[in-house]
C-alpha cells in the first residue's frame, strides 16, 4: 500500500513538472477556496471477521492558500448508509451500513506553476463519528481518531474563479477497545474518492 501511494504521488509531481496545458493563469496567495462535494465514495477494507463495505460520500471543504505551494484545509464529509450484503458473525445479511461524519484538518502542498491544472498532495488528522445502526451492533454514537494521506488534481477556469477537483485519500481509523465489534475494535483502513466543485472567494 505504501508503494502504491508513493507511485500515486510521484505521478502527480511528474505531471506538475510537465507543462501539458499551455493555458497560463496567474497564481495567487492569500486565496480562500470553498469546495462542494456532491459525489464520492468511501470503501473500508475488511479486518479479520469485520467485513469490508462501501458508502456514498458527500460534504465540503474550506482551504486557505498561504503561499503558491502551501495551504491548509478544513474538511467535513458524511457517508450515507447503503444497503449491501455484509458477512458478520458467521452470517450474511442485506443491511444498511452506519452513517458517518468525518472532520479533518489537512496540510496541502500544490505544484502551482500557473497552469490551469494543479496537482496536489495532502495529509492530516481528524475524527470519524459513526452513528447508530442496531442491526450491526452499533448501539450508540462512536467517535474515532483518524489520519489521512492522498492527493489529487484541480482544474481552474481561465478567470480562476471556479474549478473542478478530483481527490483520493487513504484513511486510517484508530481502534478503541470499547468500540462495537463490527467497526473499531481493530484499526481499519479505507479509500475515499470524490469529485468537487471549487469556488474561489478571493483571488
Amino acid at each position: 500500500m505504501t508503494r502504491t501511494i508513493g507511485t500515486y504521488v510521484g505521478a502527480f509531481l511528474l505531471m506538475a513538472a510537465t507543462p501539458a496545458m499551455a493555458q497560463e493563469t496567474r497564481p495567487a496567495t492569500g486565496t480562500l477556496e470553498v469546495t462542494a462535494i456532491p459525489a464520492g465514495g468511501t470503501y473500508f477494507m475488511s479486518n479479520g471477521s469485520r467485513p469490508d463495505f462501501g458508502d456514498y460520500t458527500y460534504g465540503g471543504a474550506l482551504a486557505y492558500k498561504i503561499t503558491r505551494f502551501v495551504g491548509i484545509e478544513g474538511e467535513a464529509s458524511g457517508t450515507a448508509g447503503i444497503a449491501q450484503d455484509l458477512t458478520f458473525n458467521a452470517a450474511t445479511s442485506h443491511v444498511k451500513t452506519p452513517m458517518t461524519l468525518n472532520v479533518s484538518g489537512n496540510l496541502v502542498l500544490s505544484a502551482d506553476t500557473g497552469h490551469a491544472v494543479v496537482p496536489f498532495v495532502t495529509g492530516g488528522i481528524g475524527g470519524l463519528t459513526m452513528f447508530e445502526r442496531a442491526e450491526l451492533g452499533v448501539n450508540d454514537v462512536q467517535t474515532f481518531l483518524t489520519g489521512n494521506v492522498g492527493g489529487g488534481i484541480k482544474w481552474y477556469a481561465p478567470n480562476r474563479r471556479w474549478g473542478i477537483r478530483g481527490d483520493y485519500r487513504f484513511t486510517g481509523v484508530r481502534a478503541k477497545d470499547d468500540a462495537p465489534s463490527f467497526f473499531g475494535q481493530h484499526t481499519r483502513y479505507g479509500h475515499r474518492i470524490y469529485v468537487g466543485v471549487i469556488i474561489r472567494a478571493t483571488r
